[in-house]
This record gives C-alpha cells, structure tokens and sequence, in this order.
C-alpha cells in the first residue's frame, strides 16, 4: 500500500481531521540520511506531521518546520507542500539510545526537552506568516499540538509514530491531527478526549496493515466520519544539478576561477536529501563563459 493521507470532518463537520499512512516516505527520508533507529524517529514523526500540515495549504503554499532542541540531533527541518509533498533532514543522523522506560525510542532524549519549533508559510504574500513556541516535551506530537493551540489557536491533537526495524529500516509511520472547529459541543469535545486516550498507537495500528481511513474511524467510529480528499504522499526535494550550477553562475567570474584552479571542480551536497553534485572544470568554465557574470 503506498503512502496517502486522508482529509475529513466528523461530528456534522465541527471536528476536522488528517491522517497518513507514511512508511515509505519516512524509509525514503532514513534511507538518504542513514538515521539510527532513535533519529529516525524524531525525524519520521516531524515528517509525518509536516506533511500534513502541507496539506492544509492551498495551491502553491508551502511551509518549513523547524524543530530545534538542545538534544544531540541537532535541529530538524522539513519542507512540505499542499501536494502532498515533503522533504526533511536532521543535522546529526547519527543518534540512538536504549528504549525509555515504556519500552518506546527515546525521542525526547534525543531531540531535547528545552528549545523552540517554528512553522514558517508561505501562502505567496509579501510577509511569510511564522509562528513559534517553545518545545514542550521533546516527543514532537505534543510539541506541534502546543504550537496548534498556542500560536494557531486551534485545539488540536497530534500524534505521530514511527516503527523501526531491526537492520534499521522503517517498519510502520504514520499519522494524525484532529481539530476542534466552533460549534463543537462539550459532549463532543469529551467523547474525542476519550478516544484518543483509548486509541493504540498510530505505528501499531499501520504495522497490523490499517489505513489512514481505519485510524481516523478508530477515533470517531464509522457513523461519525466524512472523507472529503485523498492525496499521495511522497519525500520529493526540488534540488537539480541546474540550481546548483545557478547558484554557482551567481557567484561570479572570480570565486569560479578560484573553483578551477584551486579545488580542480566543485562538489554541492542537498541538505534536505542528501544528494551529491560533482561539476568538472570543463563544466565551471562553461558557467563562467555564459551569463552576465560580474
């Protein structure tokens, strides 16, 4: 089953809710990044919730998180759109630790528990909107669902999983946000409460082959629940070799010679997914040669 994510609303549309199956995506994201198993948590679960905060946007938005603890991973970033899809890297891949004391990956160990996430969108205005709170606990789900209460003002409840395997792929990822619209009555409100509390967890639940469709009914039984899109989900990273040879041709006449005659050519790495770029002196020469340069 590929990756999707379902958008719906429950409880005569005053609940609006997400969900996403994301194993593959988040396999893509460790794969490219050689995660241990702690980071890949930390990274999947901040994947998985950026992107379907991409999916909230409309058209040609956008938006970056950026979650950054004082853990030993460093600051996590990922870029999501409203097609469903989404890019992330985490700066030091290289983390792992024993399970905490439920048996589970120590994410908050490894992200931090003082720091600050930020979301910043970019809905094609002059000003991007950003929004920013301070790290919570450090076990990302509940650090998004302060920042929807707190800097969106919207009640909401994260959850985020990631399952990972023995040889360190990913087992299981996944996903949901369910949202509280005006006009949701105090029954509703508790009965939500309630299931969330009951729900197994979101990894779990993708392991035994559940789909985004099947999670959400878990929260608001079948009778409640009414799907209104279903997109792909997908790890996609706009970089090309032809940005990286703008981005050279930008620099100039000057720092292009330096490239050929000192470094022999030059090598460019993407952040977001780690694939490496190699131009030839023959290929700067001919950035050089072409462009209005200096």
């Amino acid at each position: 089953m590929k990756d999707y994510l379902i958008k719906a609303t429950a409880f005569e549309g005053t609940i609006r809710a997400y969900a996403i199956k994301s194993t593959t995506t988040v396999e893509e994201a460790r794969r490219r990044h050689d995660t241990w198993a702690t980071a890949s948590a930390a990274l999947g679960r901040t994947l998985t919730i950026a992107t379907m905060m991409g999916a909230m946007l409309k058209g040609e938005d956008k938006l970056t998180v950026k979650l950054e603890g004082d853990g030993p991973t460093g600051p996590i970033v990922a870029d999501a759109n409203a097609k469903g899809q989404v890019r992330a890297y985490i700066t030091h891949p290289h983390v792992d630790f024993e399970l905490n004391s439920q048996g589970k990956l120590d994410v908050a160990r490894a992200v931090g528990t003082n720091g600050s996430l930020s979301v910043v969108k970019d809905l094609g205005l002059k000003e991007h909107f950003t929004g920013q709170v301070p790290i919570v606990s450090g076990e990302v789900s509940e650090d998004f669902t302060y920042y929807f209460a707190t800097s969106e003002q919207v009640p909401s409840a994260v959850g985020a999983g990631v399952l990972v395997n023995p040889d360190h792929s990913i087992l299981a990822a996944g996903g949901f946000i369910v949202q509280v619209m005006p006009g949701a009555s105090d029954e509703t409100i508790t009965k939500l409460e309630q299931r969330i509390k009951a729900i197994p967890p979101i990894s779990t639940l993708i392991q035994e082959g559940k789909n985004p469709e099947d999670i959400l009914t878990e929260l608001f039984e079948e009778n409640h629940l009414k799907v209104l899109d279903k997109m792909p989900v997908e790890f996609h990273c706009s970089c090309s070799l032809e940005r990286i040879k703008n981005a050279i041709r930008g620099l100039g006449n000057e720092e292009i010679n330096e490239m050929i005659e000192q470094d022999g050519g030059a090598e460019a790495t993407c952040h977001f997914c780690n694939e490496h770029y190699h131009l030839d002196t023959e290929e700067l020469a001919e950035l050089k040669q072409t462009g209005d340069l200096q």
